[in-house]
C-alpha cells in the first residue's frame, strides 16, 4: 500500500493528502468527496506553484478552518439547545415551586382535619364512656323497680292475710254476740265487747279494702315504669352500641388522616428534593451555556485568526 502510494505523482498525493486531512477534521464523507471533485481541482491548480511545505500548511489552515467551523456550529447548536433547556427547566422549577407551595397548603389543611379528627374521636370516647355509664346506672334503675314491684307484690300478700284475719274476727264477733244473747244478763258484756271486736274487725276489713286498692294502684304504676325503664334501657343499650361504633369509626378516621398526613409529608419532602435537584440543573444548564457561549466565542476568534493567515 505504501508503495502503491509513493508512486502516485504529487498532484494525486496532493489530493489524497487533502481527503485524508478533511476526514481527520471530521468532514462528512459525502463533503469530502464534494471537495474531491470541486474545491480541490482548484486547490491542486493553486498547489502548483508552491512548495510541498507550503502545500502542507495550506491543508493545515484549510483543516482548521473545517474543524473551527464545526466547532462554531456545534457550540452554537449546544448553546442554543443548553438555552431552550434552561428556559424548560426553569419553567419546570416554577412549576415545582407551585407544587411544593399547593402541597404546603394541603399538608396544613390535612394537619388541621388530623387534628379534628382526633379531637373529635376524644369526644366520641367521652361520650361512648358517658353512654356506658348512663347504661350501667339506668340497670341499676330497672333492679330497684323490680325490687319495689316484688315488695309491692309481697305487701299485696300480706294484706291479703290481713282482710281475711278481719273476716274471721268479724265472725267470731257475731258468734259471740249470738252467745252473749243466750247467757242473758250474764252475757251482756261480753256481748258488748264482741261489737267493740266486730267493730274492730270491719274497721281493719276497710283499711285492708283500701290499702289493697293503693297497692293494686302502685303495682299497676310500678309495672308501667318497669315496662318503660326496660325500653329505656334497651334504648340506652342500643345508644351505646352506636356510640361505640362511631368511636371506632372516628378512630379509624383518624388514623387515616394521620397516615395521610404522613404521606403528603413525604411528598412534600420528595418535591422539596426535586425542586432543589431541578435548581442545580438549572444551574447546571446556565454554566454549561456560559461554557458553550465561550467555545462558540473561542471558534469564532479562531476562524478569525485563520483567516489572517497567508501563506508566503
Amino acid at each position: 500500500m505504501s508503495t502503491w502510494i509513493a508512486n502516485l505523482p504529487l498532484r494525486h498525493k496532493f489530493i489524497l493528502l487533502s481527503v485524508v486531512a478533511l476526514l481527520m477534521a471530521g468532514a462528512p464523507s459525502a463533503l469530502v468527496l464534494s471537495e474531491s471533485v470541486s474545491n480541490l481541482q482548484g486547490l491542486r491548480e493553486e498547489a502548483k506553484g508552491l512548495a510541498p511545505s507550503q502545500a502542507v500548511l495550506r491543508l493545515i489552515r484549510l483543516m482548521q478552518e473545517h474543524r473551527g467551523l464545526s466547532v462554531a456550529t456545534a457550540s452554537s447548536q449546544i448553546a442554543q439547545g443548553n438555552f431552550d433547556l434552561s428556559a424548560r427547566t426553569e419553567n419546570q422549577a416554577s412549576s415545582l415551586q407551585q407544587t411544593a407551595s399547593s402541597m404546603e397548603e394541603m399538608s396544613a389543611a390535612v394537619s388541621h382535619n388530623t387534628a379534628s379528627a382526633q379531637h373529635a374521636n376524644q369526644l366520641a370516647l367521652q361520650a361512648a364512656a358517658e353512654a356506658a355509664r348512663s347504661g350501667e346506672n339506668f340497670a341499676q334503675v330497672i333492679d330497684k323497680m323490680s325490687a319495689i314491684q316484688h315488695s309491692a307484690r309481697q305487701i299485696a300478700e300480706i294484706n291479703a292475710v290481713i282482710d281475711g284475719i278481719a273476716f274471721q274476727t268479724n265472725i267470731l264477733a257475731l258468734n259471740a254476740a249470738v252467745e252473749a244473747a243466750r247467757a242473758g244478763d250474764q252475757g251482756r258484756g261480753f256481748a258488748v265487747v264482741a261489737g267493740e271486736v266486730r267493730a274492730l274487725a270491719q274497721r281493719s276489713a276497710q283499711a285492708a279494702r283500701e290499702i289493697k286498692t293503693l297497692i293494686n294502684t302502685s303495682s299497676e304504676s310500678v309495672e308501667a315504669g318497669y315496662a318503660l325503664a326496660s325500653e329505656t334501657g334497651a334504648s340506652i343499650e342500643r345508644l351505646v352500641s352506636q356510640v361505640q361504633q362511631v368511636s371506632k369509626l372516628m378512630s379509624e378516621i383518624a388514623s387515616g388522616s394521620e397516615q395521610q398526613h404522613l404521606g403528603i409529608t413525604q411528598v412534600n419532602q420528595a418535591v422539596s428534593q426535586l425542586d432543589q435537584t431541578t435548581q442545580q440543573n438549572a444551574a447546571l444548564v446556565e454554566e454549561s451555556s456560559a461554557a458553550a457561549s465561550s467555545l462558540r466565542d473561542q471558534a469564532q476568534q479562531l476562524l478569525r485568526t485563520v483567516g489572517q493567515f497567508r501563506l508566503a
